[in-house]
């Protein structure tokens, strides 16, 4: 089993920067792929960005040039750096990790997930 505490969300005005991070704790942490998705108000969650151990990146296209996904193996976290924040990306952030070795973003690919942190960007 993996645990996954996603921190670091909060409210923040357009333009802005956020960093969320992820700590996994539970069975290895090195041979997981870590994501992001998030979930607006009455929309499916979505997926933003994903990274494999060895730094291999995917991301979401409207997050493409404006958010940053990366990892720390030594201490188990994965983080998601967000520049230029806009009011759509208002969500709750979900941490998510699979077994698998490939990056996907299908939200069936992941088999352990955090509770989510709370982003709101303001107009």
């Amino acid at each position: 089993q993996v645990q996954l505490v996603e921190s670091g969300g909060g409210l923040v005005q357009a333009g802005g920067s956020l960093r969320l991070s992820c700590a996994a704790s539970g069975r290895t942490f090195s041979s997981n792929v870590m994501g992001w998705f998030r979930q607006a108000p009455e929309k499916e969650r979505e997926f933003v960005a994903g990274i494999n151990w060895f730094g291999g990146t995917l991301y979401a296209d409207p997050v493409k040039g404006r958010f940053t996904i990366s990892r720390d193996n030594g201490k188990n976290t994965v983080y998601l750096q967000m520049n230029s924040l806009k009011t759509e990306d208002t969500a709750v952030y979900y941490c998510a990790a699979t077994r698998g070795t490939i990056v996907d973003g299908s939200r069936s690919a992941y088999d352990y997930w955090g509770q989510g942190t709370q982003v709101t960007v303001s107009s």
